[in-house]
């Protein structure tokens, strides 16, 4: 039997994580002192670990790591040679030693993964007799076999096992890594290492205590002249709190809900004062070790795991017989699906997703502050996105210490929007069943209710739905006006040399410039006035020629666009080239006129301007367009200087009048121009009373 050490870095997946050899080490180690006082008597455990770092030269800026750990185990005696070079070896799961981890045989890979060269020199006993084995393996070497190992008497020396790698390989780092190298010696430090050890070993620890009393490992470091040492021991592993919890396994996304192994769940609590840089931790483990951390599950921001609960950071342990089960080669996940599936045709599994939600109740009780109001949050997210609490209750989102409005508010909805796609899908069953039933049968009428009452359970959560997100995207779009009125978007950063686009830019939230309402559906000209968002046509600032009024005959007159251009210059000779912001609505023979000028040009001198573009337009549309909306919006405005015709609102927020437009040499009316003039904010008020109106109304609907 050999090891093919090629083979097994080719066929066995990396772990990228810095710790894994020292990880492996450890493990080992332990696995190795419970097979010693299995046999006979034996001194405590110790462990010695020792890392060395340099750089690889003066002008390289990367470092050499080297790195020997010394055990007091049963070293390598025949039956531990065979499974070290046996990768799917069984040795240790049949010796069926308490405490023992489980042996895959995949861990010494990542020795050859890491490093490019690794020696063993280990003395044990055999027959009363001390002997010491040594192996050398570097890059030329292939195949590690039982003859590898060269064997001498070790006369009186104390039973210990030395492993030592050298060679730090570039190719095993993930870009992250290579990008960090700088961090190495602070990544390598003891106090990194040990306090890495302590928290993934811990539970393993707590049971090697109970086992067999004292032990230390030792863990020393050595970086040019600076050299630490630090030390994990007996005394300093905490006491679980209360009882190990015990939890079903629940699945809830299948048509029945299911129940499978129970998880286990040990709770450790660590004072801030005593454990400064530590945080909160839940972790899932397999074989008596740490295997995959998932507290981002449960608190997302890194803030939050940093913030102790009444002062303690809480470690949560889980095990089971699942996780045993399923735990990977490279023991740094589980051979699981993330998430579940609906398929009935797919094997019914437990995933990641099942586990965490199982958790979740239990992992949330620890956690989460004592001044958490989770009402604050809901009320929060009900104004922000018009996601009310009988939303969340009746799609069953949880409300956890550590969510956001935005968080919330796109689980409700893409739960809502699950839901819909499940409903119109039976509805459509439905009615594929009804349509192969005979009218003269009695399932025929049963089949139509069936179809009814499906359909109409259906309504309000569609309506739901459908409003929530109409609220969402006007509460942003109002939001991202306000900012660009202020000049606040990071777009509108001044710069030198950068001209000023505030105006453009106010445009486009309302109607993307140089587009029609074919060439786009997206746009909010719901911010000027409701009853425009259900025009047929909209045309925002493109040539006033290329409108059709039919398929072959022209809006306008061919020369409307230079008459235009013309027009604007004499009005403001500092913009001859652009055009007034129109958005035309051909087919109710109207056409709103919007004007936004910057904050610092007063609103008064432009009002004339609006009446001329709309007898420009009527002229050159030959009769078309006889109604006309003119907007004109700015910063400033000097009341004494407008027209006296114009009448304040009620509110005494902008000013408003209605003319005809006449021909002044025969008198004739052909037209009319409404008219307002507004200040940015009154305008972005007015958007958000409207919006008000539909956040009341889809509390009311859900009351």
């Amino acid at each position: 039997m050999a090891l093919d050490v090629l083979g097994g870095r080719k066929n066995t997946a990396v772990n990228h994580s810095d710790y894994v050899v020292f990880e492996e080490m450890l493990s080992n180690a332990i696995d190795s002192y419970l097979i010693r006082r299995s046999r006979l008597a034996a001194p405590p455990f110790e462990l010695s670990v020792s890392v060395n770092i340099s750089r690889t030269d003066l002008f390289d800026a990367r470092f050499n790591v080297e790195i020997s750990c010394t055990d007091n185990g049963a070293g390598f005696g025949d039956d531990e040679v065979k499974a070290f070079v046996t990768k799917d070896s069984t040795y240790k799961d049949l010796l069926q030693i308490p405490g023992i981890g489980k042996c895959k045989g995949a861990g010494r890979i990542q020795f050859f993964h890491h490093f490019e060269r690794m020696s063993i020199d280990s003395v044990f006993e055999r027959e009363g007799k001390a002997e010491r084995r040594q192996l050398q393996v570097d890059d030329s070497t292939r195949l590690v076999s039982e003859q590898s190992f060269v064997t001498t008497p070790a006369d009186e020396s104390q039973i210990t096992t030395t492993f030592a790698l050298k060679g730090r390989r570039q190719s095993s780092l993930t870009p992250e890594q290579k990008a960090d190298e700088a961090s190495v010696p602070e990544i390598f430090s003891a106090k990194a290492v040990a306090s890495h050890l302590y928290t993934t070993f811990l539970q393993r620890l707590i049971i090697l205590k109970k086992l067999i009393g004292d032990f230390k490992i030792e863990v020393e470091s050595r970086y040019g002249d600076v050299f630490e040492t630090e030390f994990i021991d007996d005394k300093v592993l905490p006491e679980p709190v209360g009882e190990v919890a015990s939890l079903p396994l629940i699945c809830s996304h299948g048509k029945e809900l299911r129940s499978g192994p129970t998880l286990r769940v040990t709770r450790y609590s660590f004072a801030q004062d005593l454990f400064p840089n530590f945080q909160h931790e839940v972790a899932l483990c397999a074989n008596s070790a740490v295997v995959q951390q998932i507290t981002k599950r449960y608190l997302r921001n890194a803030m939050d795991r940093k913030r102790p609960t009444a002062g303690k950071f809480e470690l949560l342990l889980v095990e089971g017989d699942l996780l045993e089960e399923k735990v990977n080669q490279q023991r740094d996940g589980f051979n699981i699906p993330a998430n579940c599936t609906e398929n009935d045709t797919l094997k019914e599994e437990f995933s990641l997703e099942d586990v965490v939600a199982s958790l979740e109740d239990y992992v949330f009780q620890i956690i989460t502050p004592p001044d958490f109001d989770k009402d604050v949050l809901v009320r929060s997210t009900e104004q922000r996105f018009g996601i009310t609490r009988q939303m969340m209750e009746g799609t069953n989102i949880k409300i956890h210490y550590g969510d956001s409005e935005e968080n919330i508010a796109r689980r409700v909805l893409k739960k809502l929007q699950e839901e819909i796609v499940g409903d119109t899908s039976n509805l459509f069953r439905i009615k594929d069943e009804l349509l192969k039933l005979d009218p003269r049968s009695a399932d025929f009428r049963v089949k139509v209710s069936e179809l009814a009452w499906k359909y109409t359970s259906s309504i309000k959560k569609m309506d739901m739905t459908n409003l929530s997100q109409l609220v969402v995207r006007r509460s942003a779009m109002i939001e991202v006006l306000g900012m660009a009125v202020d000049g606040l978007l990071k777009c509108q950063a001044p710069e030198p040399g950068k001209k000023n686009e505030n105006e453009r830019i106010i445009h486009n939230i309302f109607f993307p410039m140089g587009k029609d309402s074919k060439e786009t559906a997206e746009h909010d000209i719901w911010l000027l006035n409701e009853e425009y968002q259900y025009f047929e046509y909209i045309a925002s600032d493109k040539p006033l020629k290329s409108i059709k009024w039919t398929a072959t005959e022209n809006m306008f007159e061919p020369d409307i666009d230079e008459s235009l251009e013309r027009l604007f210059a004499e009005n403001n000779k500092n913009h001859d080239a652009k055009r007034p912001d129109i958005a035309l609505f051909t087919k109710e023979g109207s056409a709103i006129i919007i004007e936004f000028k910057a904050p610092d040009v007063g609103l008064q001198e432009h009002i004339p301007d609006l009446a001329q573009y709309a007898r420009l337009l009527a002229a050159k549309s030959n009769g078309r367009i006889k109604k006309f909306y003119g907007y004109l919006i700015g910063c400033t405005v000097d009341p004494n200087r407008m027209d006296t015709a114009y009448t304040q609102f009620a509110d005494g927020r902008g000013y408003f009048k209605s003319d005809q437009l006449r021909d002044f040499a025969t008198g004739r009316a052909y037209g009319e121009l409404y008219t307002e003039v507004l200040l940015y904010q009154h305008f972005i008020d007015r958007a958000e009373a409207r919006l008000r109106v539909y956040k009341d109304k889809l509390r009311v609907q859900l009351d």
